[in-house]
């Protein structure tokens, strides 16, 4: 136990992290009165494709200023270049601008009464009667607290919440069993729309390349975001050239000359971790607990659940004083989102193995049963129950496709 001088600043929560799952739970712990940190790291910008259903936007309150597009249609591309277009029936899905919308989230947080501080997270001790003490080295100038840069600073925290993205350093110290996961590498290039569109561009369809030039095991993505598109790909093969594939994929949407805005890369969790909690006073949300969604590669919704669930395990724990409360959060998220990740993975693990497999999982979405049952599970975030019939048909079409009897 590291001695911490006296007296430090005391917080009901300090979220490390301000990502969708860190601005969430932050928003949400300080609505209900608490005394919040929100402690984040300057500059950072995760690449993603800034897709987001409208189960988020209408769950969380997400403005129409925010949306930079409106998706109102995918594109599937196979390995031969056969193209599937699906229509998005009577919706849309919005698309962000990663920058602007998590500086929007946490400046709601900050609405809601939590401190902002930039800073970046070093390590969890314990005080003399056992409280956590969250140290961190401030960058610039907090909201309500003067500090000077590179300062060491150090706070008091009841309960803390691991929002601090892939290989999360409070994962790290504080849950057991969180250093045991796998990473996919993602990697996109932000590049300006051009002014002459190239043959079949449409700034309202998500475009997304089912290749092994592409990536040997996840695919590649063409997406809009009004005045700019996200491209990009991602893999678990450390040896596969992320940059080289985005550079083969810009050429395949010809958009090789189009500018480069900027360029972003970073490790995605494979599957949600196992443990959430240290039984105690942290707990973990977004990336940091591992809910990025296998095949799709989907977070922001997630990770925004994950902070709400998060933030009402923490709630509980304060209310009780009991640290086993903290397992609600996991506990809740695999109940309603757990089968999803499992149906996911399978689908990933099979359909993404190889070009053949890849050319006949596109030749399926060519059927509009599938369609319509992909889009209203993604548009609602649940497995559709509805139509049985519907799901019947699709069982006996797959297992055509699976044993080579469908033609592609």
């Amino acid at each position: 136990m590291i001695p911490t001088p006296h007296p430090i600043e005391t917080f009901d929560a300090v979220v490390v992290g301000g990502g969708p799952a860190g601005a969430t739970a932050a928003a949400d712990l300080a609505r209900q009165g608490r005394k919040v940190l929100l402690l984040d790291r300057a500059g950072r910008i995760k690449p993603c494709g800034g897709a987001i259903p409208p189960r988020l936007i209408r769950d969380f309150g997400i403005p129409d200023e925010l949306l930079v597009a409106r998706a109102t249609s995918a594109r599937m591309v196979s390995p031969a270049d056969v193209k599937v277009d699906i229509p998005i029936d009577n919706g849309f899905v919005g698309m962000v601008d990663r920058e602007q919308f998590d500086e929007w989230l946490r400046e709601r947080a900050a609405h809601c009464g939590a401190e902002r501080r930039t800073g970046s997270f070093e390590r969890i001790t314990r005080d003399d009667d056992g409280t956590a003490v969250v140290h961190y080295r401030a960058h610039g100038k907090g909201e309500r607290h003067e500090h000077r840069d590179g300062e060491d600073r150090a706070v008091r925290a009841r309960t803390i919440i691991g929002a601090d993205g892939a290989r999360s350093a409070v994962a790290r110290q504080a849950v057991p069993g969180a250093k045991d996961t796998d990473y996919v590498f993602a990697y996109h290039e932000i590049v300006q729309a051009p002014a002459v569109r190239p043959a079949g561009y449409d700034g309202s369809r998500c475009d997304v390349y089912y290749r092994g030039t592409l990536s040997p095991d996840f695919y590649g993505w063409v997406f809009p975001h009004g005045d700019t598109l996200s491209i990009g790909t991602g893999s678990a093969d450390k040896g596969f050239s992320l940059r080289g594939a985005t550079g083969r994929l810009r050429e395949a949407a010809g958009l090789a000359d189009a500018v480069t805005v900027r360029r972003e890369g970073a490790p995605l969790p494979m599957k949600p971790l196992k443990k959430w909690d240290n039984g105690r006073d942290v707990v973990l949300a977004g990336d940091a607990a591992g809910v990025v969604a296998p095949a799709s590669g989907e977070g922001i919704y997630y990770a925004m659940v994950g902070g709400r669930l998060a933030a009402e395990a923490a709630l509980e724990t304060l209310r009780t004083g009991e640290g086993r409360a903290l397992a609600m959060a996991r506990k809740r998220f695999m109940k309603e989102h757990g089968t999803v990740f499992l149906v996911l993975g399978i689908m990933q693990r099979f359909w993404y193995t190889n070009d053949k497999r890849r050319e006949r999982f596109v030749s399926i979405c060519k059927d509009r049963d599938v369609q319509q049952m992909t889009f209203e599970s993604y548009m609602n975030k649940k497995l559709t129950r509805k139509k049985p019939m519907q799901q019947v048909r699709i069982f006996f079409k797959d297992m055509a496709h699976l044993l080579g009897l469908a033609r592609v």
